[in-house]
């Protein structure tokens, strides 16, 4: 843990390496979407992101990440998403502190998700499957 802090640098946070857009983390090649949230948020607006193969999405609490920390691949890229960026964050440090080295957090929260799941980006994705 003391590495992991060690390398919170001003330069860390300035060039933003923890954080990543919803519309970048859709363009990946294949990562997981770490939903962080409780049962109870997640059982009011789920998330699954079915139009996007690429992208495995997964609801975990954070504080069920210790029990279930072998249901989260290491070999995947893993983006971290709860609405403010608090519980991310720190699901972020922990899983750093596991070993965990391609995760990043979703920045922008419901509204930015929002944005990067509107129709028309649907439906250019839902298209893009079918010329594949």
């Amino acid at each position: 843990m003391d590495k992991i802090l060690k390398s919170m640098t001003l330069k860390f946070f300035a060039v933003g390496g923890h954080k990543i857009s919803p519309e970048k983390l859709l363009e990946t090649e294949k990562s997981l979407f770490l939903d962080v949230r409780s049962n109870e948020e997640a059982a009011a607006i789920s998330i699954k992101l079915q139009h996007h193969p690429r992208i495995v999405s997964k609801q975990i609490p954070v504080d069920e990440l210790p029990d279930r920390l072998d249901e989260i691949p290491k070999d995947m890229f893993i983006g971290i998403f709860c609405p403010a960026n608090v519980r991310s964050t720190m699901a972020y440090i922990y899983l750093l502190s596991k070993g965990f080295t391609q995760v990043r957090i979703v920045e922008g929260g419901y509204a930015a998700l929002t944005e990067a799941l509107k129709p028309g980006k649907i439906w250019k994705q839902i298209q893009a499957q079918k010329n594949v």
